[in-house]
Order: C-alpha cells, then sequence, then structure tokens
C-alpha cells in the first residue's frame, strides 16, 4: 500500500492506495467517526458491488451504516440533487464536527464534498473513490461542485476531504470503457509534468488496463503524487500551478457540453480529446513540434480512446464549442486560459489565445475522423 501525504498550508490529509482498503475501513477512518451510525453517500452501482463489503466493515466496529443512494451519471450533479441530499443529512443530524463518507466515482465525489462544504456553514467527509478516474483526480485535491444548464462545474466550493481510501480492488468491477476514462487522467500527469512517467506509461499502459497489480497501483500513487504536489503549491487555483491540471479540460468541456455531459461522451474521453486538441494546438503555434503532438495523439489512441474530435461526428462547428468555452469558470475578464505544451511533461498557461483562431482550428479538426 501506498500513502501519500497532500501537505496543506496548516493542515495535512493522506491518500491510501492499495487493496483491501474497503475491508479495513473502519480502522483507517477510525479517527472520523464518532457516532454509531455513519452516513454513507453511494454511487448506486458502487452499492450494488461493494455495498456489502463497507457495511461489514463497519459493523465489525459497532457501527450502522445509513445509505444514499446517487444514480449514476452527470445528471445527478445537478441543484435538484444538492438539495434532497443537504435535507437527507440534516434529517440524520449530521453535526459540523461529522464526516459523511462518499462512495463511488466522481460524481459521487463531487456532490457529497459540496453538500459537505455547506451543511451548517462545513463538516467533513471521507472519500472512498471506486473508479481509476476519481481515484487519481477527482478525490484529491477539494475541488467540488454541481453541474448548471451554463455548463460544468460552475457552482461549487473548494473543500478539502480528510482521508481518501482508494481501493484498487474496486476497478475489476469497471466496465471497460469507464477503466479507459479513468486512464486519461493517469496519462495527463505525464504529459503535463513528467516526460518519464509518460515514457513508463508508454511501456506498461496494457499492463496497467489489465489491472496488474505491481503496474496499477505504481500508475495511480504517481498520479496522486503528482496532483497532492500541485495542490500543495496552489491549492485555490491562485498562482497558475493549479491551472495545469486542466490540461484537456477547456477543449473537453466543450465537447461534453456540445455532447449533452451525456454518456455519448464520458469526462475521461473528453479529457483524451482535450489533451490531443491541445498538443494539436500547441503545434499550430510553433510551440511543439508535430512529433510531439503525434506522440500524445498515439498514447490517447493505444489507450483505446477517442484521439479525434472528428469521431463524434458533432453537428456544430468550432465557432459553436467555443461559445461553450466561453461559459468556462477560469474566464477573467473575458480571457480564457489555455493550458498548452512547451513539450511532453512540459505544460504552460496561455493567456493570449485568440479564440477565433481556436475555431478556425476546431473546424479544422471536426473534418478529420
Amino acid at each position: 500500500m501506498a500513502v501519500i501525504p497532500v501537505e496543506l498550508a496548516g493542515r495535512e490529509y493522506s491518500v491510501h492506495v492499495g487493496y483491501n482498503l474497503l475491508d479495513g475501513a473502519a480502522r483507517l477512518a477510525a479517527d472520523f467517526i464518532r457516532k454509531p451510525q455513519v452516513c454513507v453517500v453511494a454511487d448506486e452501482r458502487a452499492y450494488e458491488l461493494h455495498g456489502r463489503r463497507l457495511e461489514s466493515a463497519l459493523m465489525e466496529v459497532g457501527r450502522d451504516v445509513a445509505w444514499y443512494l446517487v444514480a449514476p451519471g452527470e445528471a445527478s450533479k445537478s441543484w435538484s440533487s444538492l438539495a434532497k441530499l443537504t435535507e437527507w443529512l440534516l434529517e440524520k443530524e449530521v453535526e459540523r464536527g461529522d464526516h459523511v463518507f462518499a462512495f463511488g466515482g466522481g460524481v459521487v465525489g463531487d456532490l457529497t464534498g459540496f453538500a459537505s462544504a455547506i451543511l451548517k456553514r462545513g463538516c467533513g467527509f471521507v472519500q472512498l473513490p471506486t473508479t481509476l478516474l476519481a481515484q487519481v483526480d477527482s478525490s484529491v485535491g477539494g475541488k467540488t461542485a454541481i453541474n448548471t444548464k451554463m455548463g460544468k462545474n460552475l457552482v461549487g466550493a473548494f473543500h478539502q476531504p480528510s482521508l481518501v481510501l482508494a481501493d484498487l480492488g474496486t476497478l475489476a468491477t469497471l466496465p471497460v470503457r469507464e477503466l479507459r476514462a479513468g486512464y486519461a487522467e493517469v496519462l495527463k500527469y505525464g504529459v503535463l509534468g513528467d516526460r518519464e512517467f509518460f515514457d513508463w506509461l508508454g511501456d506498461h499502459s496494457a499492463e496497467v488496463l489489465s489491472l496488474d497489480h505491481a503496474p496499477l497501483e505504481h500508475a495511480v500513487a504517481v498520479s496522486v503524487a503528482a496532483k497532492a504536489r500541485i495542490v500543495a503549491e496552489d491549492e485555490r487555483e491562485t498562482s497558475g500551478r493549479r491551472a495545469l491540471l486542466n490540461l484537456g479540460h477547456t477543449f473537453g468541456h466543450a465537447l461534453e457540453a456540445e455532447t449533452g455531459f451525456s454518456d455519448r461522451l464520458l469526462h475521461g474521453e473528453a479529457v483524451a480529446l482535450g489533451m490531443v486538441m491541445a498538443a494539436r494546438y500547441s503545434a499550430r503555434l510553433g510551440m511543439i513540434g508535430n512529433d510531439d503532438a503525434d506522440a500524445v495523439e498515439r498514447a490517447v489512441s493505444l489507450a483505446g480512446l477517442p484521439a479525434r474530435i472528428g469521431e463524434l461526428e458533432l453537428a456544430c462547428d468550432g465557432a459553436k464549442l467555443v461559445a461553450h468555452m466561453r461559459h468556462d469558470k477560469k474566464m477573467d475578464a473575458g480571457t480564457l486560459p489555455f493550458i498548452l505544451l512547451d513539450g511532453i511533461g512540459k505544460a504552460v498557461v496561455k493567456r493570449d489565445v485568440a479564440l477565433d483562431d481556436v475555431a478556425a482550428f476546431l473546424d479544422e479538426e471536426l473534418q478529420f475522423a
């Protein structure tokens, strides 16, 4: 098992990465369980597949579980879902000193984290991520949010978990498509800041995606450690350092919006496409060579992820996608920062990108499948 500290100003929490962590959850999270009943907000599928293990672990130490089930998918990150969850937590008499457990993927983590941030002006929460995407990205760092009709993650709060337990055994029950979507976020850490890790993934991606224990634990631990370092430097994304984690997301969120935040395009698939677009646009600007852009595209394609936006057969043009980008929460004084590449492993923030040129670039990319 790997234990990665997330060191923040005046406080710290740990991310545990390994196997059979759900069975040891009561022991590992003992400091955050102070009442006979534990409130657990769970994805319906995570509950069906792994809920009994978690419940048994808690019951062995004399704790009952109050379950609140959430439907899978981005549609659950809504105002109505948030209202229902907070009312339920109030009915369960959750206090500021209590911790709510989030059990599932990124949707449950985001929804539970945001509800915990606003409930009685803030209570604690523990992340139990069961998807690869959540384990390497959304469960770490304290970004919590819901979606609105104007876009993704536009209403939320920074609210750090008190503990993260990433049980790699839960990944064996993930559909292959979701596993690959999560791998996009693993690959992101190599592309944005670690050429050595990018090259290692090139040699070991098949093993990681086959869930071989040692390569999988290494990939997840390296990814979490990379995010922990960046979050420690820039917890609330004020210096620009944390913005690098958005590599692929500006393009990707626009694609998600155009596909209605639906299963037509999973978040990780959108990030994968967004990374390719960022690399290809960086090459268009002369920041990197076409060989580096091609290497990013090959890495995405090798993982079985979509690598060309033309594959989506969208009924829109580049201007429509840019219009989605204008609703991005990172817009500042009318400009939108882009995360581009000075090389593989060298992501940078560019604040002078002409959106008209981005639209023209996307028009070209939409033609190729």
